[in-house]
């Protein structure tokens, strides 16, 4: 299994989702950190990768140990803009 760290900008978009939101988040991360499985794609045009779960996304980095949380919110035109 892998650690999740959350940035405290990650920390902030995940309490501000409504709870059913949060719980579908929570759950796909952690089934991720767990074995792998779940819709995730290299970004293009910078490091890094998307975990899709539903409309929402998790902008992540990850090495051998740690998922790195980046940004977790709706798709929307400007998701993949925000650093």
């Amino acid at each position: 299994m892998k650690t999740i760290i959350l940035t405290l900008s990650a920390a902030k978009d995940l309490d501000s989702l409504p709870r059913e939101g949060r719980e579908r988040v929570e759950a796909g991360l952690h089934r991720y950190a767990l074995s792998g499985q779940g819709d995730v794609k290299a970004l293009q045009g910078r490091a890094g990768y998307r975990l899709r779960i539903g409309s929402y996304r998790v902008i992540f980095d990850e090495d051998a140990t740690t998922i790195l949380a980046i940004y977790i919110g709706r798709r929307t035109t400007t998701t993949y803009r925000r650093s």
